[in-house]
C-alpha cells in the first residue's frame, strides 16, 4: 500500500502534467490565432490591391497619390507668333549678291549658282514645301534677305530640295526644325554638313529676334557660310544671337505640321545638345513657287 508521501508525490506529478498540457494548449491556440490573423491580413491586402488595379492604378489615398511620380507631359510649345523683324534702313533695290563656289562641304547634288545681279530687295514670294508630314506654306520676304530668297527660289526650281529630309529637330531651348542638307541620312553625328556647292553673304541685322513662325538660314560659325540649309522656328528661340539671316515666315498651316512633328519627338538624340532626326520623318517631295 502506498504511503502518504508517495500519494502526495504522485498527485504533484499529475498536477504538473496537467499544467504542462494546459500551457501547450494555450500556445497552440495562440499560434492558430496568429495564423488566422495573418491570413486575414493577406486577404484584405489582396482585395485592396485588386480594387486599385481594377480602377486603373488610381487610389483615393491622397498621400499615396501625391508621392507617385507624375506622368510624362508633352513639350510646351507657345502659340503666340513673334513679330517679324524689320530693317531700319531698307537695302538698295535692286541689290547684288556675292554667291561663291564652295568646295569644303558635301554637294551631292550639282546645281547652278543663282544669278547674283540685279536681285530685287522688295516684295514677297509664296512657297509651299510639300513633305511626307504635310504641306508647309512659306512666305519669303526679299526686303529681309534678298540673297537668301534668290538662292532658295533657284534651288527650288532646280528640284534641289526634292527627296531631302529634315535632319535636325530641337524641342528644348531652341524649338526648330532644320532642313536642306542633301546628304542627310538620320545620323545626328554626320548630318548637317551638306550643301549646294556654294555659299552666300550673311544678311542678318541687330534687330532680328527669333521665335514662333520665323524662317531663317542655317550657317557655320564662319561668316558668309550659308548655303542650302535653313531652319523653321515653331516655338521658343530665346538666347539665339542675331547671326542668322531671316528670310521669311511660316504659315499657320505649316506651324501645325511642325507642331505635330515636334510632339512626335526625336528618334536618335545627339548626346551633346539633345537635337536629332525627328521621329516623324519630314521628307520633301516637291517645292512649289508662286
Amino acid at each position: 500500500m502506498a504511503t502518504n508521501q508517495q500519494r502526495r508525490e504522485a498527485a504533484k506529478r499529475k498536477l504538473e502534467r496537467q499544467l504542462e498540457r494546459r500551457l501547450e494548449q494555450q500556445k497552440r491556440r495562440r499560434r492558430i490565432g496568429a495564423g488566422v490573423v495573418g491570413v486575414a491580413v493577406l486577404v484584405v491586402a489582396g482585395v485592396v490591391v485588386w480594387i486599385v488595379s481594377a480602377n486603373g492604378g488610381e487610389s483615393t489615398d491622397t498621400a499615396a497619390s501625391s508621392s507617385a511620380a507624375p506622368p510624362p507631359t508633352d513639350i510646351q510649345i507657345p502659340t503666340q507668333r513673334i513679330a517679324m523683324p524689320k530693317r531700319t534702313t531698307p537695302l538698295p533695290n535692286p541689290t547684288t549678291c556675292d554667291f561663291k563656289a564652295d568646295t569644303t562641304g558635301k554637294a551631292p547634288k550639282k546645281v547652278n549658282l543663282p544669278d547674283g545681279k540685279n536681285v530685287p530687295s522688295t516684295g514677297t514670294v509664296n512657297v509651299t514645301l510639300k513633305s511626307t508630314a504635310g504641306d508647309i506654306p512659306l512666305t519669303l520676304d526679299r526686303a529681309l534677305a534678298p540673297c537668301a530668297v534668290q538662292s532658295f527660289i533657284s534651288l527650288a526650281k532646280q528640284n534641289f530640295y526634292n527627296d531631302t529630309m529634315c535632319h535636325r529637330l530641337g524641342t528644348e531651348g531652341l524649338q526648330m526644325l532644320q532642313c536642306g542638307d542633301p546628304s542627310a541620312t538620320g545620323d545626328p553625328t554626320q548630318d548637317g554638313q551638306g550643301g549646294p556647292g556654294y555659299t552666300m553673304p550673311d544678311e542678318a541685322f541687330p534687330e532680328i529676334k527669333y521665335g514662333r513662325g520665323i524662317l531663317a538660314m542655317a550657317k557655320t560659325q564662319a561668316p558668309n557660310s550659308g548655303g542650302s540649309q535653313f531652319f523653321m522656328v515653331y516655338g521658343n528661340a530665346e538666347g539665339l544671337p542675331a547671326d542668322y539671316s531671316v528670310f521669311g515666315s511660316i504659315s499657320d498651316e505649316g506651324l501645325k505640321v511642325l507642331d505635330a512633328v515636334a510632339k512626335a519627338g526625336i528618334a536618335n538624340p545627339n548626346p551633346q545638345d539633345g537635337t536629332g532626326a525627328p521621329t516623324k520623318q519630314v521628307k520633301f517631295t516637291g517645292v512649289t513657287v508662286s
